[in-house]
């Protein structure tokens, strides 16, 4: 695969894979083992030493995942991917793979809550600080870094009010002040836009949203880029000798897998010391998911915009977001960075404010009430009772977030359906 120039839809269908050589089965065998066997002792040394790539250890790395691993590196054109057991801990150990006590984050504001609540609250308790800025205020991230700075961190589209980064604009001063960029990509797949080739080091994606897109399973993945230098002395991680691999330095002693610091490291220390592991069983969900992608979020991105286009035109709907709409103030950077569709989440807020939100979210029929997005099934959800409760009010206010706002996540569903289960609901309100 990595000798031809092939599209989405190709790679997403075969990208690390080959039949079976042992049973010639096509589709990919889900491997249910714990361990792997060594060759002999020489093989088990030299693996454990790093000197030799290979299995050893399911906690560390399954056959199934690899295909799933390689497939998505593909998809955003980066170096390697590693998956994990979320999407919460690839974005955890991703910042922990780089930050230690005493570090700096720099860090959009316009989060999703889970993602907020760890940077403001949990990161603190291991002496990492996040600073967060208004997206795209690059004045305000350049007066945030300093020299304690190791990172930037940003949404491609901010959840669930759906402002649009920057990406290009955020590389330019990550680059300058020789910073990563950490870019969730988790509202825009690999089909609508690869982060890489606007300046971003480190993707990152919840696989239990579209890519796995049916909402039955649990996931995260990490693409790294390989394109950024870690032998800079104020990535101590990388430069320090590793005590648990006999004074081993990341960016100097992997030979031509320099390039790769960065997922070797989070496979060989992060995964392999603490165990965010994901089951094999969930990767095989994944690939599935993985194999109609460029298909589905087509048509995710379809339906969301003709529901963003009647909700414009609803007397009972005071304002309504969505990127791919000409009149949204996303819409000249979703324009210039989104080119197959603009993503299947709308958000918009009710007149009357909460009280009328919360009669639609309890009387609309065909949407499922729940906190995802992604799925197959059209969503409904009041984010700032729930997904993102756990902000304060100023937090709430500072990022965009209104008591009126639901979020809307567009499924496959016949339009007409869909159309007409929000318009019985809204009517309820007006």
């Amino acid at each position: 695969m990595s000798n031809q120039n092939y599209r989405h839809e190709t790679i997403a269908l075969h990208a690390g894979q080959v039949p079976d050589p042992t049973t010639l089965s096509r589709a990919v065998p889900v491997y249910r083992t714990t361990a792997f066997n060594f060759k002999n002792a020489e093989h088990a040394a030299n693996l454990f030493a790093l000197k030799e790539f290979g299995n050893i250890y399911a906690r560390l790395m399954n056959p199934t995942n690899d295909v799933l691993e390689q497939r998505i590196a593909q998809l955003e054109g980066g170096a390697a991917s590693l998956s994990l057991s979320s999407g919460t801990a690839a974005i955890f150990f991703t910042i922990t793979n780089i930050l230690k006590q005493g570090d700096e984050l720099v860090s959009a504001n316009n989060l999703y809550g889970g993602t907020f609540t760890q940077f403001e609250s949990i990161l603190p308790q291991y002496g990492i600080t996040a600073k967060f800025t208004a997206v795209n205020d690059f004045a305000a991230v350049e007066a945030a870094i300093n020299g304690k700075t190791r990172a930037i961190y940003i949404e491609t589209i901010g959840n669930p009010v759906l402002e649009f980064a920057d990406i290009e604009g955020y590389s330019r001063i990550a680059k300058k002040h020789h910073l990563p960029l950490i870019v969730d990509a988790t509202f825009t797949p690999p089909t609508l836009l690869r982060p890489i080739e606007h300046g971003a080091n480190i993707v990152i994606h919840s696989l239990s949203k579209w890519i796995g897109g049916h909402g039955t399973g649990i996931g995260g993945i990490v693409t790294d880029a390989g394109n950024f230098d870690w032998s800079d002395p104020k990535f101590s991680l990388y430069n320090e000798p590793d005590g648990g691999y006999h004074g081993l330095r990341f960016a100097h002693d992997l030979g031509s897998l320099n390039h790769l610091a960065f997922i070797l490291r989070l496979r060989t220390v992060g995964l392999r010391n603490v165990g965010p592991t994901l089951a094999p069983d969930a990767a095989w969900i994944f690939i599935q998911g993985v194999e109609t992608l460029p298909l589905r979020i087509r048509k995710h991105s379809e339906n969301a915009l003709i529901v963003a286009e009647f909700l414009q035109k609803h007397p009972a709907v005071a304002w309504v977001r969505y990127p791919g709409l000409k009149t949204d103030p996303a819409y000249p950077l979703a324009g210039k960075y989104l080119k197959n569709g603009f993503g299947g989440v709308v958000v918009f807020g009710v007149k009357g404010g909460s009280a009328e939100a919360v009669k639609i979210i309890n009387n609309i029929t065909l949407f499922s009430h729940l906190a995802n997005v992604g799925d197959a099934k059209s969503l409904i959800l009041h984010p700032s009772s729930t997904s993102h409760s756990q902000m304060s009010d100023e937090a709430q206010r500072a990022a965009g977030l209104h008591p009126e706002l639901l979020r809307l996540s567009v499924g496959l569903e016949h339009i007409d359906d869909i159309i007409e289960a929000l318009d019985a609901a809204l009517k309820l309100t007006v």
